[in-house]
């Protein structure tokens, strides 16, 4: 794990270099990582699970470089990678040839990929810490990708502040629920669930909250898709906004049973779902109305993790691969209808399927994943 996590540091140090060698060939290139990491994915799953492993780094403080690979780790590894390896491609006719941001947004991108593949690996509360908030850091990055542009320095910066509220609120409430465990080794926290606190389980869910713009904290999520389309791909239906909904299902085992986590986790999911999908009812742009759709969904999910059983896990787990697969596909169709027509406001397009019957054919099947229709995932 510890040497795909430096390829995509490397890579993401060269990003400038060959975007001014190869212009938006080098997207294609720097999607190599990713690749290899879906690769690694697919071998760990037909080798058997779990894989370990550790590395020292400072054993006084309980610090070490510990990545685990479970089930739940291998699903969020290969929608981390295989998204990473489809936007990165996909990025490279979408963003324009003379964009002189290229080289840093591949740059960023390979460091948010290395960063949620660390997040979703990481046995040690303190290293999943580390990989969160460099998540963070990376999606301002992003969401800031025009930093002449107000409207995305704004939104960069709420979502930057929520989150990091929320992750400061998490680490807090990790080193609480560590104390009470004796360890910071995730696995073992959930193999013999300690007495934590209430407080410390209501500082990790807000974190976690924060993260999948759970309510109260939904208005950085519809605010962020002032990013480049690609990117909300991504972060916003693939990757980021996942993260927190994992913590929820890789804490479930241990805090599932606990009243208050449900009485935290449930309501406010449920809340969520009905206030997103409601307010998507209402926008006339498209990449507003998936956001609220996703806010929704992220609703629904942290409601079927936080239950805590093992019926709503899996209907979760099945729900988490289904989301990632058609809200991606969702943002990468108005991308490409933005590019052609120059706008995504509802009123304003008309004839779309006639002039790009292939595009409203993806468009149409994971809409109908959406909607659960059979047989598709959904």
């Amino acid at each position: 794990m510890e040497l795909l996590l430096i390829l995509h540091a490397v890579a993401a140090v060269c990003a400038p270099r060959l975007a001014a060698r190869m212009g938006r060939g080098s997207l294609v290139v720097l999607a190599v990582p990713p690749a290899a990491a879906f690769a690694y994915t697919l071998w760990v799953a037909m080798r058997g699970l779990p894989v370990a492993g550790t590395t020292a780094w400072a054993p006084v403080m309980q610090m070490e470089l510990a990545f685990r690979a479970d089930q739940l780790s291998v699903v969020m590894m290969a929608l981390v990678s295989g998204a990473g390896v489809l936007v990165l491609v996909y990025s490279a006719a979408y963003l324009p040839a003379h964009d002189d941001g290229l080289g840093r947004y591949g740059g960023v991108m390979v460091a948010f990929a290395g960063s949620m593949l660390g997040l979703v690996t990481a046995d040690n509360l303190l290293l999943l810490y580390v990989f969160w908030e460099l998540t963070t850091v990376f999606s301002y990055l992003l969401i800031a990708y025009h930093p002449e542009s107000r409207v995305n320095r704004q939104a960069a910066m709420k979502a930057l502040m929520v989150t990091t509220f929320g992750g400061l609120c998490m680490l807090a409430g990790f080193v609480l629920a560590a104390q009470a465990a004796g360890t910071y080794r995730v696995s073992a926290i959930v193999a013999d669930p300690p007495a934590a606190g209430p407080v410390a389980l209501v500082l990790v869910l807000a974190g976690a909250l924060a993260k999948s713009a759970i309510f109260p904290f939904s208005t950085w999520l519809p605010a962020a898709m002032a990013a480049p389309t690609p990117v909300s791909a991504y972060l916003h239906a693939a990757a980021m906004v996942k993260a927190g909904v994992y913590l929820v299902a890789r804490l479930g085992p241990a805090f599932g049973d606990v009243t208050l986590w449900r009485a935290v986790a449930v309501p406010l999911g449920l809340v969520t779902m009905v206030l997103g999908g409601w307010r998507a009812l209402r926008e006339t742009d498209l990449k507003r109305l998936l956001a609220y759709g996703t806010v929704s969904q992220l609703g629904f999910l942290v409601a079927l993790f936080g239950a805590g059983t093992r019926g709503t896990a899996l209907a979760g787990a099945a729900m988490l691969v289904a989301h990632a697969l058609f809200k991606a596909s969702l943002f990468l169709v108005v991308g490409i209808v933005d590019h052609a027509a120059g706008s995504r406001e509802t009123g304003e397009l008309s004839g779309v399927g006639r002039a790009m019957p292939w595009v409203c054919g993806a468009a149409s099947l994971a809409a109908a994943s959406m909607a659960g229709l059979p047989p598709l995932v959904g």
